[in-house]
């Protein structure tokens, strides 16, 4: 077991100092996704790689549910709090900046997630949370890909399943993320 793990289940026992213990081990990677995700940004986004770590570990600890069981499901909760704090920002900068308008997104712009204003990834993430009522696998790996910038060989390491498998769904889910948000505009 790793010492992630380790830490992870004295969280869950809810042992005193193991948040403390935690953080040092997991802020690198938490950077790392962090990192990938913000360079994917638009320009002229004011979060940065670290306030969005900050954020995303305060959400973390204060979750009265947090009994992550192993360093994949820690990573995961991870990338899903930095999703919410994006979409969070992204729904806020829309009503201010745009009116809450909405527009068309063109599926390729999906695969690039650098280009992507803050209204079309509000389409995304609704769409986002169709799918994982749906088909929730598709759902992580959009997730992971599409917010948090990883490969699809990261995918497939975080996930525990083969790349050609992350390959196959992606492209799926694409085409089913399209479909929804080509009928919802």
């Amino acid at each position: 077991m790793s010492d992630i793990t380790l830490v992870l289940e004295s969280v869950g026992r809810g042992e005193g100092k193991a948040t403390e213990e935690l953080f040092p081990l997991v802020y690198a990677e938490l950077r790392r996704l962090a990192t990938a995700r913000m360079a994917q940004e638009s320009a002229g986004h004011t979060l940065q790689p670290t306030a969005l770590v900050h954020e995303a570990w305060l959400r973390l600890v204060n979750d009265k549910n947090r009994n992550w069981q192993n360093r994949w499901h820690f990573f995961a909760a991870a990338t899903e709090v930095m999703r919410r704090i994006l979409i969070d920002n992204a729904r806020r900068k829309s009503r201010l900046k745009h009116g809450g308008g909405q527009h068309r997104l063109n599926i390729e712009d999906v695969e690039q997630a650098a280009a992507t204003p803050d209204d079309q990834l509000l389409l995304v993430n609704d769409a986002l949370e169709q799918m994982e009522k749906e088909n929730p696998e598709y759902a992580r790996i959009v997730a992971l890909k599409f917010f948090s910038g990883l490969t699809n060989g990261e995918v497939a390491e975080t996930l525990g399943i083969s790349e050609s498998t992350v390959e196959r769904h992606w492209f799926n889910a694409k085409r089913w993320l399209f479909k929804k948000i080509r009928a919802s505009v």
